[in-house]
């Protein structure tokens, strides 16, 4: 029971992660898995394998330099959210193991794919703010402080799954606290 709760703990910060990189936490992942710091399904070994880890890895570095591109970081936005979307359910269903397929993949996609949908959803918003109000100059800040939470919530979900989902709980309630702020302002 308590291997469940990690896993899932687990699978939902990895997950949240990919809602501000796509690519940050699914190379974490495959680095973890790779060194044996995390069991995966039998059907998502292949994510622990060098061939995954080179190509994520390569996938990792051009997404976050593509993200300092004007232009380009919201053009990627576009696809953001269905990339993250699929991104932090695989991230999900990939570290549930020993449990009921149909429990995984219920929690993959509600759990795993809603917090990543939902992250990038809000990252769009605020890239979208950011290029309104700062002409895009701002944007590389938004881009910074993206990928340095996709990294930071990554590794602690590795080592730390309970805090990580912690993390998340904390990400969300700013959000939604600083989204209610810049919308009631507006009014």
């Amino acid at each position: 029971m308590i291997e469940t709760i990690v896993s899932i703990c687990l699978g939902i910060g990895l997950a949240a992660s990919a809602g501000f990189r796509v690519f940050v936490p699914l190379f974490v992942l495959s680095i973890a898995t790779h060194y044996g710091y995390v069991p995966v399904g039998n059907s998502f070994l292949w994510i622990g394998s060098t061939t995954a880890m080179i190509c994520l890895g390569i996938a990792t570095i051009v997404e976050i330099i593509a993200y300092y591109i004007p232009y380009i970081d919201n053009l990627l936005d576009t696809i953001a959210i269905p990339l993250a979307t699929i991104a932090g359910t695989i991230a999900m269903a990939s570290t549930m193991i020993d449990i009921d397929p149909m429990l995984t993949w219920g929690l993959a996609i509600i759990a795993g794919g809603g917090s990543a949908a939902a992250i990038s959803s809000a990252t769009t918003a605020t890239r979208a703010t950011s290029t309104v109000t700062t002409g895009g100059i701002g944007n590389s800040v938004v881009s910074t402080t993206e990928t340095a939470t996709a990294s930071f919530v990554s590794v602690t979900a590795i080592f730390l799954p309970v805090l990580a989902l912690l993390l998340v709980i904390l990400i969300v309630f700013i959000g939604i606290k600083v989204f209610r702020k810049f919308f009631n302002k507006n009014k």
